[in-house]
């Protein structure tokens, strides 16, 4: 079994999982409107750090805060990091995670897990599958990805962007909100911790290269997946993408009532974080875990139809 020894977060809401929380419950969030960010940009409406980040200091920061609260030894041989991120270090993926196991003195080579925005739970489930074959005890994810010009401009040109506060779900929805984090979960087969990694699941609908799939197919799998053994009202939250955009949203709640999830709480966290890409699938499971109390459902789709989904249980 896998279990969670610890958990860090640092997003513009805050240092550390509890005040990150502490600022959700206050109905505070990081979105603001930024006119001049970057050059030849239009406008937008994010949650960004109000100093620029270096990508690997963060990633290192939010690691190390994790690790103090646990009695792991990062260099050992044992210990594995997984590296969840859409865009990197300005686009470069590989070096980044070479940077931080060499900063930790971790031998072993590090996984770099890009999956567009489902990376963070495919992270999760890619670190699962290590510790369940034995390969490793213990293994750090770390999510991050910085806002830049390249990115801020790319989901302009799709026009998935909106220049207000995003409203998840809403029929006022116009569109989504980007933002910025690191966050870490430390993952083992050592019984430390309450919340256990009960399953995972991946699914690709290959139903369009930006575009979800209408019936929800990929997602519904997912869920299925994840619920064997587990009856529908044993789930009390589950948590969305809940991007804002018109397809997304609508997707994800015809793949919640084909599950039978309909009687569930839902979470949707992108009005405080923005979408923090590659850090989304481990920043929003902490918050979920700070928030439950039992069990829930952390689902993530994206671009090229992939979905993933996972189900964590409180022992």
């Amino acid at each position: 079994m896998i279990y969670c020894l610890a958990h860090h977060i640092i997003s513009p809401l805050g240092d550390g999982s509890q005040a990150n929380f502490e600022a959700v419950r206050a109905g505070k969030t990081g979105l603001r409107y930024y006119a001049n960010r970057f050059v030849s940009v239009e406008p937008f409406c994010a949650s960004l750090f109000t100093e620029p980040q270096a990508f690997v200091p963060l990633c290192i920061h939010s690691a190390e805060q994790a690790i103090k609260e646990t009695n792991i030894v990062p260099s050992d041989e044992n210990v594995v990091l997984v590296l969840s991120t859409t865009k990197g270090d300005n686009l470069d993926l590989l070096s980044p995670a070479q940077q931080i196991a060499e900063h930790f003195g971790n031998r072993n080579k590090p996984i770099v897990v890009s999956n567009a925005c489902t990376s963070g739970v495919c992270a999760h489930i890619t670190a699962q599958r290590l510790l369940e074959s034995g390969i490793y005890q213990h293994a750090i994810v770390i999510g991050c990805d910085l806002q830049t010009r390249f990115i801020v401009s790319g989901f302009q040109a799709f026009k998935a962007l909106s220049d207000e506060p995003c409203l998840p779900f809403s029929p006022e929805r116009k569109g989504l909100n980007l933002g910025e984090a690191a966050a870490t979960i430390i993952w083992s087969t050592d019984k430390q911790g309450d919340w256990r990694l009960a399953a995972g699941s991946i699914h690709n609908d290959a139903n369009h290269i930006s575009a979800p799939s209408r019936t929800a197919e990929g997602a519904f799998r997912c869920l299925r997946d994840v619920m064997q053994g587990v009856q529908p009202e044993d789930i009390e939250l589950v948590g969305v993408h809940g991007t804002a955009t018109p397809y997304n949203d609508a997707m994800e709640q015809v793949a919640i009532e084909r599950a039978g999830l309909a009687h569930a709480t839902i979470s949707a966290l992108k009005p405080y974080f923005g979408h923090t890409m590659g850090a989304a699938g481990v920043l929003e499971t902490i918050i979920c875990m700070l928030t439950a109390k039992k069990q829930f459902i952390k689902m993530l789709s994206g671009f090229g139809g992939v979905n993933a989904a996972i189900r964590l249980k409180c022992e």
